[in-house]
Parts: structure tokens; sequence; C-alpha cells
């Protein structure tokens, strides 16, 4: 069964899938019962179609709206006014510019009007809105915005009601199919035996069906609900505006055209707008036309679309046309209904179903067959077989709904659904662990992971940073304290002092702003912090700094470069870089050096030393360092060349604490327990990183810490001896980390979990099998990127994913293994029954309560078990381990031969045994070996807890779920037995008929320890 399922249904990947590979799987699913159910949790393709056309559709608008406003760009000049007329709401409103004028002007990049408009300060007072401080205004004048503008949401469709659930359980075809014979069993039995007598078969298929069908689609309806509720949380996105004139954090969805917003490296443009200004603004919009060229955003081109991405510089941006208005607006409606791809288990599962699905098929049409034959046979002995009663008609009728209901019971339709109930459930309980899980099958993937490989700053480490040291003019000072830090300002020169704050305030990503409560707020990531706390501590404004000197020029901060800079026009003239970044790297850009004179000398061999020593003495106490530096420029530098990468001048040096977080050595340790080795990837000098990796345990004796500069270099055969031991790689590029998850992944055949923050991660996290993204820290670009976004950025959190991955995986084996008995043996005992027999001993009703304990109630109560410590003392699963194991086949065959002999004892000894003799002795039988079969069931679930351990009740009572379905399955047993007769074809059984069939079922359980203790 393994190799059919790995051939036809092993394809599908946990992401990246292509369109044809989940095409050929749904044409593989020859026996469907109701494809509505089936299918309700797998990609839409018909939407990914549509959605890939609009893409297209847009690159093509964007291409000639481009060409269009070069040629229009030439003939500027000579503009003539538009004959634009003011919309009177909007006028009423107190506006200048309706909604849609803005969106032809953006999308359309149409500089023709934006120029009649007068550019975007004239768009700015058309909309009431200040490039510098925002809109500003009380709710009315917002709501008013609101009503003429609209909201920056896009159309979603209509949560489903329960009773479309109902409806979509209808849909069943066997269910349908018995909905029939029920339908025609009730005339006939009326005609024949009238209202009171012939009504109870019927009804009692009616009633089942209702049952299943009700019980179902709660089932469902709770699970969408809980994927709604992770929905909502997917979509919580804030970002940096200027409102009212303070800079705070907003909800995307609270923007507003006029609303002034703040875009760096990483972030996602949450609307259309205009670039007011910035430096090196460089966008990606492949998400909205397919285009992989990025687009540089200037004064000049300054057309910003809704859903593209920085990918380098920083912007302000005015907020133009807003949620459906917006091409992505419409370009999301239509993915939202694509769905998210189906996960490898289901679709392996779906294999599964097929395959039994076709036996049990095959099993029906012999069972009606064989039972029709056997009336034939005997109305042929009789001489009757030109005259039929009602009876016999009924009779023709009943075995055409066992015939049906083999295959009620023979498809496990419920299989692939298990997989989508227990991962909904481990989603919700893993959002309350501080994981958002943006991808189902990353569920399941991180339980079979083999390998972490994490960033340190704010995953391993707190990421609340303070400078504790620093050398500047060569003098090594502890600054943790701020009488030491003010102390240095007195040990060196003012004009050292000055030149520090000048690069501290003006070569950063960080701000320091008034917030609304009058108070300095720092804002910035949190190197950016630590540094301007610092500069903050030596007794320097900020304001003063920065408005002292014209920014000319801003190189942001990226992890390939390990460095950022800035021009800066001096206000007693002239230009002044300064550099800020990985202190080696910036150190080997400088000739010169500030002395303890405050003279600028140049840099010997001895000083170099002397630096270096302190780089490595700083970065051994596990302290992040930066070097900075400056240098003057000539006249001629324009704004448009790259900032020089040679001849600066070292300031000084800062060494940066990160304490490690609490837990994260006991996690490392569990996850080394587990059978995961944990590697860490990070941009950081090798020093600090080998102090933290030994702090967490992460570096051991025999493993290797490498930098990214050594990695690269090395031939194929040598990555192969080396990639098993690296533990630590340091000052890596983003293109190392995807090398070595690579070969990880391809050579050797690692199940590979990343984490991630920035921009430049996206390739690592789109490779990997689990992509991990930081919620604090990350960048829109890694969370977009990643399948599960760590919330409180923790190592701890990335460990319990891995318990839930690992807790999903099992709790889905068992209950394949609890289903796959069950349909043995209701298949064998009724095809048996019927060849020897002629008659079936368990009736249409008795099969679908059947079917309800093992699909609906028993994925409920075997899918949602939560995890224990104890998953994590087995080894991962990995890429090449069989879904249906061995283990597992014992356990079914041989739970499944005990309960085919008890069964076919019963039917060959029972009457003998209980002393039936009688009218109703065949009823009593029937009832008896079907209230044996449920017994059987019951406790084979609760053998089903583990798979490999003897005790199997060790936490039953924890998981509230697993109790409750299994009350419920024996209180309703009993009513089915003692009060159901009737409807379900049952007889009340004695004290003793109740004992042998409880004492039977529970004798499952010491067989099934029994069968734990055979190896396989």
């Amino acid at each position: 069964m393994e190799s059919y399922l790995k051939e036809n249904f092993g394809e599908v990947k946990a992401k990246h899938s292509s369109e044809e590979v989940l095409q050929k799987w749904r044409n593989l699913c020859g026996v469907v019962k109701n494809p509505k159910r089936r299918f309700r949790f797998t990609a839409n393709l018909s939407k990914r179609y549509e959605a890939a056309a609009m893409r297209r559709t847009n690159q093509e608008k964007l291409r000639i709206a481009v060409l269009v406003s070069k040629a229009a760009f030439q003939f500027i000049q000579g503009v003539a006014p538009s004959d634009y007329t003011v919309p009177e709401e909007v006028k009423a409103a107190g506006f200048q510019i309706c909604g849609d004028e803005l969106g032809s002007i953006v999308e359309g990049h149409d500089l023709k009007k934006l120029t009649f408009h007068g550019d975007v300060s004239g768009i700015a007072e058309k909309l009431c809105t200040s490039t510098t401080n925002g809109l500003s205004g009380d709710n009315d004048e917002l709501n008013r915005r609101q009503e003429i503008y609209g909201v920056n949401k896009f159309a979603e469709s209509e949560p489903r009601s329960f009773w479309v659930f109902v409806w979509e359980a209808l849909q069943d075809m066997t269910l349908m199919i018995l909905g029939v014979c029920a339908f025609v069993s009730l005339i006939v039995g009326i005609a024949m035996e009238g209202w009171a007598q012939g009504s109870h078969d019927g009804l009692g298929i009616v009633a089942s069906i209702l049952l299943v069908v009700f019980v179902t689609a709660t089932s469902d309806y709770r699970q969408s609900l809980q994927f709604k509720d992770l929905d909502k949380e997917k979509k919580k996105i804030s970002i940096q505006v200027t409102r009212n004139g303070f800079r705070q954090k907003m909800s995307i969805y609270d923007l507003l055209p006029g609303d002034i917003v703040h875009l760096a490296i990483g972030d996602q443009v949450p609307a259309d707008g205009l670039f007011v200004s910035g430096f090196s603004m460089l966008i990606d919009e492949s998400s909205l036309t397919g285009e992989s060229e990025p687009v540089m955003v200037t004064a000049q081109n300054p057309f910003l679309l809704s859903g593209t991405k920085v990918q380098d510089g920083s912007c302000k941006m005015m907020v133009t046309t807003v949620g459906m208005r917006t091409q992505w607006g419409k370009l999301m409606a239509t993915l939202s209904e694509g769905g998210d791809d189906e996960t490898p288990l289901q679709v392996k599962l779906n294999g599964v179903a097929t395959i039994i699905g076709k036996i049990g098929l095959f099993f029906a049409i012999v069972t009606f067959a064989v039972l029709v034959q056997g009336l034939f046979s005997r109305k042929l002995q009789e001489g009757t077989h030109w005259r039929w009663s009602g009876d016999e008609a009924l009779h023709l009728l009943e075995f055409f709904a066992v015939a049906v209901t083999i295959v009620v019971v023979a498809v496990p339709e419920g299989l692939p659904l298990a997989v989508t109930l227990s991962l909904a459930f481990a989603m919700k309980k893993m959002m309350n662990d501080k994981a958002l899980v943006r991808h189902l099958a990353a569920c399941e993937t991180m339980g079979s992971a083999t390998t972490i490989c994490s960033d340190k700053t704010g995953t391993l480490t707190t990421n609340h940073m303070t400078v504790v040291k620093s050398c500047v003019c060569l003098n090594v000072k502890e600054v943790s304290k701020p009488n030491n830090a003010s102390s240095l300002c007195s040990e060196i020169p003012d004009s050292a002092v000055k030149l520090l704050l000048q690069s501290i305030f003006n070569n950063t990503g960080g701000e320091v702003v008034i917030n609304k409560d009058g108070k300095l707020e720092i804002l910035g990531t949190p190197t950016e912090t630590a540094l301007l706390e610092f500069g903050l501590s030596l007794g320097g404004n900020f304001l003063a700094v920065r408005e002292a000197c014209k920014i000319v020029k801003v190189e942001p901060f990226n992890s390939t470069k390990k460095r950022m800079g800035v021009v800066l026009e001096l206000p007693e003239g002239g230009l002044r870089a300064h550099s800020k970044g990985a202190s080696e790297i910036v150190l080997a850009a400088c000739d010169k050096v500030i002395n303890s004179n405050g003279e600028v000398v140049p840099l010997d061999e001895s000083t170099i030393n002397h630096l270096n020593v302190t780089i490595n003495q700083f970065a051994s106490e596990a302290l992040r360092t930066l070097c900075l530096a400056y240098m003057e420029l000539d006249n001629g530098f324009s704004p448009e060349n790259p900032i020089p990468v040679s001849g600066y001048t070292c300031i000084g040096i800062v060494g940066i604490k990160d304490p490690v977080r609490p837990g994260v050595k006991e996690s490392v340790a569990m996850c080394r327990s587990a059978g995961i080795t944990v590697r860490m990837v990070t941009g950081d000098n090798i020093n600090t990183a080998k102090a933290i990796a030994r702090e967490c345990g992460i570096l051991t004796d025999d493993g290797i810490a490498i930098e990214g500069p050594d990695f690269r270099e090395k031939s194929q055969e040598e990555m192969m001896k080396i990639i098993p031991k690296i533990q630590v790689m340091a000052r890596s590029s983003p293109l190392d980390k995807h090398t070595l998850v690579k070969q990880l992944r391809t050579t050797f055949d690692e199940v590979v979990a990343v984490t991630g923050d920035g921009t430049n991660d996206a390739p690592a996290l789109h490779e990997a099998d689990i992509g991990l993204a930081m919620g604090i820290a990350g960048t829109e670009v890694a969370k977009e990127s990643a399948d599960v976004i760590i919330l409180d950025d923790n190592f701890s959190t990335i460990v319990t994913v891995a318990k839930w991955g690992r807790s999903v995986y099992i709790n889905i084996q068992k209950f394949v293994q609890f289903q796959l008995t069950v349909n043995i043996v209701a298949l064998i005992v009724n095809f048996t029954s019927a060849c020897l027999t002629g008659s079936a001993p368990l009736t249409a009703v008795q099969l679908l309560w059947v079917n309800m304990i093992m699909d609906t109630l028993g994925a409920l109560a075997l899918a949602t078990e939560p995890p224990n410590d104890e998953l994590m003392k087995r080894t991962p699963v990995g890429r090449k381990g069989n879904f249906i194991s061995n283990v597992m086949w014992r356990n079914i065959l041989g739970q499944s031969l005990y309960q085919f002999m008890i069964i076919w004892f019963l039917q060959a000894k029972g009457k003998e045994i209980f002393g039936l003799s009688g009218p109703d002795s065949d009823l009593i039988l029937n009832t008896l070996i079907f209230n044996s079969f449920v017994f059987c069931q019951v406790f084979n679930e609760v053998s089903s807890r583990e798979m490999e351990e003897i005790n199997v009740f060790k936490g039953i009572l924890d998981n509230y779920v697993f109790a409750a379905v299994l009350s419920a399955t024996v209180f309703f047993q009993i009513i089915i037995i003692e009060f159901l007769g009737t409807f379900a074809n049952t007889s009340p059984l004695t004290s003793s008929q109740w004992f042998f069939s409880v004492f039977v079922g529970f004798l499952g359980m010491p067989i099934a320890a029994g069968l734990k203790m055979i190896p396989v």
C-alpha cells in the first residue's frame, strides 16, 4: 500500500506543489462519497488560475502605464488643464478630489494628471492632509473620509452558516441512496403492514442518516470557526504612521487616504500611494505583476502600489487609494478564495480512502450478489420465482441497503478530514502558545523536522540591547551605567564627542520622537535603540544634531553588506560620510583613527592589533560589536554615486549586550534528546556567536563554528564532510543561509526548519521545509515567506511547534489505526456472513451508527490528543518514514483477527451458549453481535491512544474530548439496544449478555497490550 501511495499520492509536497500535481491526485480519487466535503480543505485551482490571469493583466497594464507616462513626461510642459470636476458629495465632505481620480493617477502611473493636480503637495492639499503632520482631526472627520474613500480592507467571501454544512453533509452519495431505500421501504412497509408496523425500518434509516448528517455538520462547522479565528490573526499587520503630528503604530486596516506612512526595508506597501520623501527606494512588484525586476521609486516616479514590497531604502508615503479600489485588493479577494494547498498527509489519506473505497465497493457488490442469489435459489426451489410478495421485495431492498451501507463503512471518508480536524485543533492551541501557523502543512511537517537553523539575535537572545562597553579614541571603557557614560565625555576631547554623536544620531534607521505624553520615545530596531540610548546618555540632543546637518544620501543596512552609510552636508559647508556596521568589515575600510588627544592619525599595525584585540575581547564576552567611522568627501560627490567603501577614519567601537533568553538552554537540550540538531546561523562576529552558542548548549566540543566567507569557498566534497558537523555559522550572508538549507535538504535529506526576520531571509524561509518568521522583529516580507510566525520571537516556542507537529502526526496515525480496524472487521463480517448464512448480522442502521463512532466521533477523540513530553524523546520521522508503519499494521491485523474471531464464534455458537430459541433468537443473536462489536471498538479506541506503550490510561482524563466521546458512545449504545429496538433492529439484552459484550470488548485491551510486545 505504501508504495502505491508514494507512486500516486506522494508527489504533493508540503510547499510549492505545482498545479498539475494537485490536479493529478484529485483525478485518482475514484470512490468519493461526498466530493463537497472531501475536497473542502483543498486548494480551489480554478480561483488560482483566475488570480494568475489577473497578475498577467496587471503586468501588461503597468507596462503600458509606464510607457504612456514616459511619453506624457516629454509633453508635460504643454499640458492643457484637464476637464476634471469634483463630485458634489466629495465637495460637501470638504475634499477636492475623488477616490476614482486618485486611483487612476497611481494605478495608471499618470504623471499628466499628477502635474495637473499640483503634484504630491497639491494632492495633499486637496485631501486636507499635511505631508509632515499627517491627518489631523477628530473621529467625525475620519468617518467622513472613510465614507468618501472607503476602508482599507478587501472583500471576503461570506462566512458559511451551519445550515450550509448540513446541506454539504447531505450531498453524500451513499446517504442519498440510503435515503431513497428508506423512502421505498416506508412506502412498501406501510402498504403491507400499515403505518404502525411498516414504518419502523424506513424511519430508522432516516433517523440514522439525520444523526450522521448533524454530527458531521457540527464537527465541520466548529472546524471552520477555528480557521476563521486563525485567519483573523494572520491579518493583524501594523505599520508606522504619522497622524496628528505624532508617529505611531497603526493597523493597516485603519489607514485612510491622506495618511503619512513610513516604509522601510521588508515592509509591504499597505495601500496605493505617492512617494513624499526618502532614499534608495527599491520596490519589488512581483506579487502584483509577476515582474521580478525591482522598480526604483523617486520624486520623478512617485507611484507606490499596494501589496508590493520594499526591497531597499526607506521613505514617507502618502496614502491615496485603499481597499477594493486598489489592484491588490481585487487580487487578494480572488486569491483568498483559492484556499490553502492541501497537505501531504491529507493527500496520502485520500489515497488510503480511495484504495479501501474500491475494495469496499467490490465487497459490497459481491455481498449484494450473494444475498440476491440466496433469495433466488430459495424461490427457484419453491418454484415461486414468478410470484413476488411485498415481503420479498422488502428483503431485496434490505439487501441493497446493506450493500450500500458496506460502502458507507468501507469508504473512510473521515480519514482526510481527520487531518484537517487535528490540524485545526493544533493550530488553535498553538496560537495560545504564541505560534501562528500560516500554512496547514507546516503543522505536520514540523513533526518530522530533523534540523533547526536558528537566528541568534532575538530568537536565542532577548533582543533587549544596551551598549555596555566602548572603545572611543582608543580608550576602552565600561559604559553600562549612566554616570560611566557621562564620565566618558570628560575623558575624550569635545571634537570626538561631537563626531560620535553626529555619527550615532544621523547614521541610524531609528528616531527619537516626543510621544503624546510629551516624553522622549526611541523608535527603531533593538540595535539602533541601544545606540541612540547611548547617544542620549552622553548628553546628546537628537533633534539639534539632526537639524544641524542636511542628509544628502542614505544607504540602509542590509545583511549582505553588513554596514550602513549616510552622507551629510555640514553647516560650515563640505560633505561628510558616516559608516557603521560589522566591526571587522568597517575597520578594514579605515586607514586612520582618532587618538586619545582627538587627533586624526594613520592606522599603524600596533593600533590595528589593539583594535582587533578589543573587538575579540568584546566578542568573547558575548557582546555584539559595531564600528563607527567617518570620512570627509570632496564637493564633487553626487548623491547618484555610491558612498565610498574605503578611506575612513575610525571613531570607535561599541560592545552591545544582548542576554540569552531564559529557557533556551533547556529547549536546545530537549531538541537534542528528540533527535533534532540545532544550528545557529548569524551575521554576528564569530567570537560573539561562539560565546552565545556555548551558553545555549548549541556548540559542543565536536562541533564546528565557521564563517560565511569560508563556507562559500568550500567545494562540494568539502561541504559533504563539514556540513554534518557545523553548529555555528557566523558572518553569514542570506545566500550562505540559503546554501546551507538547500544542502541539508537535498544532499542530506534532512527536514529543515529555518528562522528568519529580515527581508533577505525570505529565500531561505522559502527554501526550507518549514519557514519560521519572527512576529516582533520580523519584517512583513519575512512573514509572507514563512509558514509559521513565532509571535514572541522565542526559541522555546519553536520547540513547542515541533512538539505539536509530532502530536498531530501521531494522533492521525492513531486514528488511522483505529479506523482501518473497524473497516476491515465490518467488511469481512458482513461479507462472510452474507456468503455463508445468506443474511448480514449488522443492519443498515447499525452500520451507520458504527460509521459515526469510527468516523466523526473517533476523529474527535483521537485526533485531538494534546502533546506530552514523551513525544520529544523519540527520534523524528524524517523524510523517508512510512505513514502507515509496521507497528500500525501489527496492531490493525492483530486486533481485527481477534474481533473477527469473536463475532464468528458468536455466529456459530452464540445460540447454543446463551440458550436462544424461538422466533426472536436470530434478532437477539444479531443484537449481541452488534453490541459486542461496538464495545470492541470502544475499548480499541482506548488501546489506540498509544501505539507502542502498554499503559494507555496515562493522561486519559486530561483530554476531556476523549472522555466525553467515549461516555456518549456508551450512553447511546445502551439507548439503541434497550429502547430503540424497533428502529435499529435490536432487542433488549439480559444482564449476562451485557456482561459478555462488555467483557469481550475489554478483553481486546490485554490482547492489544500483548500485540505491542511483538517486535516488528
